[in-house]
């Protein structure tokens, strides 16, 4: 079914959490220190990862990936959550939704792709020690990234052209502080039901098979790190891993709690919160988790910090 003109809208409000008005200056506080953390955290580990020749191996250039993603994960939403939080009208241009709804999806779908490449890197360089630079080699490692961001920007272009052709009735009111598929599912005038079905598709195919992938993939390092002898041979080996366990916890546990769920059962309140969390929360974590627990990047950073101060 195709739009007619009276069913395109100019712009869209934007509740957020309009109903609690002393929660805004809060919410801003905590969303501008957020943000400039994930930028400064994720643009900090692209730099060091890049200027370091130590750090040119298939890991860091998955993580590397991971940290740009990041950084347009939150820009496509969190500006304008903020101008939004500052002002009395509180609105988004259509274009500016469908900007942010795109990117959105795209971004969330290529994050749970590039998760179980991740682990499949994990995988290889703990059961597959003596072959990984085989295996992991640089031409490999390009193409499982851009399979990641194509799949990932493949789906959003499905499942945002199905959102966009259903016709909404006013008043044009988004019970969300940004434009995604169940808010706008809300606004249609006709049976949803057939939308609903594919974002669960959508939902399972992006969600819960990386998932069975990367816990396949654990499942085999457990028991490769068992069979390790030493005590600090078992600990190395969870240390190249735990950074990316903990991360994927992080993610998928929010996004399977939000999209697993059709529209309609889905508590706004809830759905909003687990929004942040998974939208602003995890990758503004996602930094400081790969650069506490990683002693290589700390080296790296430290190594980049005194290169720095040598020229001055």
């Amino acid at each position: 079914m195709n739009w007619t003109n009276e069913s395109i809208p100019r712009e869209f409000i934007l509740l957020g959490f309009s109903d609690q008005p002393w929660l805004e200056f809060p919410l801003f506080v905590v969303f501008l220190i957020s943000y400039i953390v994930t930028i400064f955290g994720n643009l900090t580990i692209i730099l060091v990862s890049r200027l370091d020749s130590k750090l040119h191996t298939p890991m860091y250039f998955f993580l590397t990936n991971l940290s740009f993603l990041d950084v347009c994960y939150t820009t496509s939403t969190v500006p304008q959550m903020l101008v939004n939080l500052c002002s009395t009208r509180k609105i988004i241009s259509y274009g500016g939704c469908v900007a942010q709804l795109f990117m959105f999806l795209a971004l969330g779908a290529t994050e749970c792709v590039l998760l179980a490449v991740m682990s499949f890197d994990r995988f290889v360089a703990v059961c597959r020690p003596l072959h990984y630079s085989v295996i992991m080699h640089q031409r490999l490692c390009f193409q499982l990234a851009a399979a990641s961001w194509i799949t990932g920007f493949g789906n959003s272009v499905w499942l945002s052209t199905l959102t966009l052709q259903l016709p909404l009735c006013g008043p044009y009111v988004i019970d969300h502080f940004l434009c995604e598929v169940p808010a706008l599912l809300k606004l249609s005038c006709v049976d949803t039901t057939a939308n609903e079905a594919e974002l669960f598709f959508v939902s399972v195919l992006f969600h819960l098979i990386p998932l069975t992938l990367i816990l396949i993939s654990y499942a085999f390092i457990a028991q490769a790190v068992l069979r390790i002898q030493s005590p600090e041979g078992r600990q190395k080996a969870f240390g190249t891993c735990g950074s990316h366990l903990i991360v994927v916890s992080l993610f998928y546990g929010t996004a399977l709690s939000m999209y697993l769920q059709t529209p309609s059962h889905n508590s706004k309140d809830r759905g909003k919160m687990v929004s942040l969390f998974y939208g602003i929360i995890a990758p503004m974590l996602n930094p400081l988790i790969y650069t506490l627990r990683n002693k290589e990047v700390k080296e790296a950073f430290k190594r980049l910090v005194a290169r720095v101060l040598n020229k001055k």
